[in-house]
C-alpha cells in the first residue's frame, strides 16, 4: 500500500509539523501548496508565471490554476511512493477537482486526518510565535520560549513577530478557515475517510495519536 493522505487543520494546529513527520515515517512526498507554488514560479514555466501574477497582486490563486499546479506535481515520478497534502484542498471545488485528477490517474485518497484544536489554544500558539529574521529559527513564548528574552539562541539576532499574528487578525483567519474548510471536512466525512485527532498536545503525542487512528503501516 502506497499511502495517499490529506491533513486538515486551522492555522496554528500543527498540520505542517505532522505532515513532515508522516512523510518521514512512511517515505511520502510532502505536498505543501505554498512550496509547490513557489517551485512553479521559480521554474519559469508558463503555469508558474500565471500563478505568480495572482500572488504578486496579493490575490488568491484561483482554483483552476491551483489544480493545474497540483496535476503537474502529481505527474512527477517521486509521488509514486505516496504523498501527503498539507493545506490542500481548501475549497469544495478544489476537493472535487482533486478527486477528478486522482481518478484520471487511477489514484484514491486513502485517509484524511483532521487536527482538532480549540480557538483559545490556537490564539495562544499564534500570538506567541516569534521567528529569527537571520537564521529562520522559530520560537513560541508559551510553548518554546527563547533562553534569552527576544534573542535567537542560535545566532543572537533579535526575534520578530509576524504582522498577521495579532489576536484580531487570527480570529478573522480562523473564521475564514471554518467558513471555507468546514464543508471540505463534510465532503470527506461522507466518504468515510475523515479521521479526527486531538491536536492540543505536544507534537510527539499528537503524532502518536495519528498513528493510532490511521490504518497504514
Amino acid at each position: 500500500m502506497k499511502p495517499k493522505l490529506i491533513i486538515l487543520g486551522p492555522p496554528g494546529s500543527g498540520k505542517g509539523t505532522q505532515a513532515r513527520l508522516l512523510a518521514e515515517k512512511f517515505n511520502l512526498v510532502h505536498i505543501s501548496t505554498g512550496d509547490i507554488l513557489r517551485a512553479a514560479v521559480d521554474s519559469g514555466k508558463v503555469l508558474g508565471q500565471e500563478a505568480k501574477g495572482y500572488m504578486d497582486r496579493g490575490e488568491l490563486v484561483p482554483d483552476g490554476v491551483m489544480l493545474k499546479v497540483i496535476r503537474e506535481k502529481l505527474s512527477e515520478d517521486e509521488t509514486a511512493s505516496g504523498f501527503i497534502f498539507d493545506g490542500f484542498p481548501r475549497t469544495i471545488p478544489q476537493a472535487e477537482g482533486l478527486t477528478s485528477i486522482l481518478g484520471e490517474m487511477g489514484i484514491n485518497i486513502y485517509e484524511v486526518i483532521k487536527l482538532k484544536v480549540s480557538d483559545d489554544t490556537l490564539i495562544k500558539r499564534l500570538t506567541g510565535r516569534l521567528f529569527c529574521p537571520k537564521c529562520g529559527a522559530l520560537f513560541n513564548l508559551s510553548f518554546k520560549p527563547p533562553k534569552e528574552d527576544r534573542l535567537c539562541e542560535h545566532c543572537g539576532a533579535e526575534l520578530k513577530r509576524r504582522s498577521d499574528d495579532s489576536e484580531e487578525v487570527i480570529k478573522n483567519r480562523l473564521e475564514v478557515y471554518r467558513h471555507r474548510t468546514g464543508p471540505i471536512e463534510d465532503f470527506y466525512r461522507l466518504q468515510y475517510k475523515l479521521k479526527e485527532v486531538d491536536g492540543e498536545g505536544d507534537s510527539s503525542s499528537v503524532f502518536e495519536m495519528i498513528l493510532e487512528v490511521i490504518t497504514i503501516s
